[in-house]
């Protein structure tokens, strides 16, 4: 996979996380600059999960998103569409759930879980508003979604430092300590071409969502976006 674009074929975005599966964790915190783990505590917190309930976490690779629900009681279930990775986060965390399927056509019944999170991955869905349509029809009536994706620093200055970055010094970064450096390259166009703040949270209400609302974190570079599946009348 050359350039990134908004189509995407699945089998080879699977085959590009299936390869840097067994460093990908390292890499990123590398890569963010330690912020990863920073923005998923984040997360775990908008998603506000307590014992009792069950959690949808997609794109969940490895599991390191998956592993704080897990650790505090929490039924998680952690589904990605690269078995590599998953086959990673497996030998690491064999008490956890983890389960292949893709966003588009999840492989749960209708109202399974209390809430669903997906970070860092509806980017790399070949199809996003069927993903968030597919997240909804899984999410119980009342329940949660909570989705975090790179997205468009605020400050104009900040942008142009920040794009290059992504296209310059992160693939530099990138040859020196990741087994495909080409991948990061195609991750790195990948948040170019995402739409930002605004144009997300219109996905999310135009696929059914309600409550919808954003955080933006370290400047905008990523965006905490929250929602809500109507109550049942």
């Amino acid at each position: 996979m050359n350039r990134a674009s908004l189509e995407k074929r699945p089998e080879e975005v699977a085959a590009m996380f299936d390869d840097v599966a067994p460093k990908y964790d390292i890499v990123n915190d590398i890569l963010s600059l330690g912020q990863t783990r920073r923005w998923r505590r984040i997360v775990v917190d908008a998603v506000g999960a307590v014992p009792g309930q069950r959690v949808l976490d997609l794109a969940a690779g490895t599991g390191t998103s998956s592993e704080p629900y897990a650790d505090a009681g929490v039924d998680v279930v952690a589904c990605d569409f690269s078995v590599g990775m998953l086959k990673v986060g497996k030998r690491r965390r064999p008490d956890i759930d983890f389960v292949a399927g893709d966003a588009t056509n999840l492989p749960f019944a209708d109202d399974s879980f209390d809430a669903t999170t997906i970070s860092f991955g509806l980017r790399n869905v070949i199809d996003p508003k069927k993903a968030l349509r597919e997240m909804l029809r899984v999410t119980k009536p009342g329940g949660k979604l909570v989705v975090a994706e790179f997205s468009h620093p605020t400050l104009t200055l900040f942008r142009t430092v920040y794009t290059e970055y992504l296209m310059r010094a992160l693939p530099s970064i990138a040859t020196k300590v990741a087994s495909n450096p080409a991948a990061y390259v195609y991750l790195a166009e990948s948040i170019r071409a995402w739409p930002n703040q605004e144009q997300l949270s219109a996905w999310l209400s135009e696929s059914g969502w309600e409550t919808v609302a954003y955080r933006n974190l370290t400047g905008g570079i990523v965006a905490v976006h929250r929602a809500t599946k109507a109550a049942a009348s």
